[in-house]
C-alpha cells in the first residue's frame, strides 16, 4: 500500500491556498486534509515533545478516514542535539505520547531526520546503532542526507536491524541522490523540493529553502519509485516537505493521481492556486 501526502498541516500560508480563507468558524485543519489524503508526516514532534492527549485527538479528528494513518518526527534532541547521551527521561517523552497511536494501529513510521553535518564517522555511527536500539520496536525510517552514508554496508546494516531507509529529493549534488532502496517492511520517500541556491545559504528563512513547486515530469521518476517500493516492502510513504503556499499539498495530489492511475480530488482553492499543474490530474471537491 502507498500512503500519500504532506509534511504537517499547520501553516498559516496555507489559508487561500489549501484551506479557504477567511478561516471558517471551529475549521480543523487535520481533518480537512484526511478528507483528501491517507497519511500526513507529524513535524510539531521534532521540536518539543508532544502529549497522549494531543495523539488521541488526532486519532479523532481523522476517524471518518479509517484509511488515514499517521508518521511522526523523532524529537530533535536524538538526532541534532549529539553532545551528550539521551536519558530515559527523555526517551519516555517519545515513547509515552505515541503509545494511542500504536494502541489504535495509527502510527506508521517514526522518522529519525539527521541532518547534513551527520557523517558517516565511527562516533555517528555508534551513535545511530543506539538509536536504532533504543526504538526497535517502532516502525522506525531513518534519514541520511550526507552522501557519506552511501554504502552497502550501511543499508546492510539497517536491514539486518529491521530499519527502513528514507529515500530523499533534495537539491542536486548536495547530498545521497535520488534513491529506491527498501531496508524493512516501511519504506519512506521524503521530498524536500530543488532550491540549491537556498539550500545551505544561512540567511535563508524555512519558507525561502522549501519553496519550491514540483512539475509533472520531475515527479514521474518518483512515481515509478514509489511503485517499486511497493513491491519490495509492506508499506510506502511518500511525504511531500515543499510547504511553503501549499505546494506540498498540491504535489502530493499529483503524485497519489499518478500512482493511482486517474484524477484525484483537491480542496478548490488548491485547484484554483496551481491550475497549471493540477488541471487534468485532479478534480476540485
Amino acid at each position: 500500500m502507498i500512503s500519500v501526502g504532506p509534511a504537517g498541516w499547520y501553516y498559516k500560508d496555507w489559508y487561500g491556498k489549501v484551506y479557504p480563507s477567511p478561516k471558517p468558524r471551529g475549521f480543523d485543519e487535520l481533518a480537512y486534509l484526511a478528507r483528501y489524503f491517507d497519511t500526513v508526516e507529524v513535524n510539531s514532534s521534532f521540536y518539543a515533545p508532544i502529549r497522549a492527549a494531543q495523539t488521541t485527538a488526532w486519532i479523532e479528528r481523522t476517524a471518518h478516514n479509517p484509511r488515514f494513518i499517521f508518521t511522526t518526527k523523532l524529537l530533535g534532541r536524538f538526532t541534532h542535539a549529539r553532545d551528550a547521551g539521551w536519558t530515559r527521561e527523555e526517551v519516555a517523552t517519545v515513547r509515552d505520547p505515541l503509545q494511542p497511536l500504536r494502541d489504535a494501529s495509527k502510527l506508521g513510521a517514526l522518522l529519525a531526520q539527521f541532518p547534513w553535518s551527520f557523517r558517516r564517522t565511527a562516533e555517528n555511527r555508534e551513535w545511530l546503532a543506539r538509536l536504532t536500539e533504543e526504538f526497535a520496536d517502532f516502525p522506525l525510517v531513518i534519514e541520511i542526507r550526507h552522501a557519506s552514508w552511501n554504502t552497502p554496508e550501511f543499508f546492510d546494516s539497517l536491514r539486518e536491524r529491521g530499519v527502513g531507509f528514507v529515500n530523499i529529493d533534495q537539491p542536486p549534488h548536495t547530498g545521497i541522490e535520488p534513491t529506491e532502496r527498501a531496508t524493512a517492511p516501511v519504506a519512506y520517500i521524503r521530498l524536500h523540493g530543488r532550491n540549491l541556491d537556498s539550500w545551505f545559504r544561512a540567511d535563508a528563512g524555512v519558507n525561502e529553502r522549501y519553496d519550491y513547486l514540483y512539475s509533472a515530469e520531475e515527479l514521474t521518476p518518483w512515481r515509478e519509485r514509489a511503485l517499486h517500493l511497493e513491491r519490495e516492502s509492506r508499506q510506502v510513504f511518500v511525504i511531500t516537505n515543499n510547504h511553503f503556499e501549499g505546494k506540498a499539498v498540491a504535489n502530493a495530489a499529483m503524485l497519489k493521481a499518478g500512482i493511482e492511475g486517474e484524477p484525484v480530488p483537491v480542496p478548490p482553492t488548491l485547484f484554483d492556486a496551481y491550475p497549471d499543474v493540477l488541471q487534468e490530474l485532479t478534480r476540485p471537491l
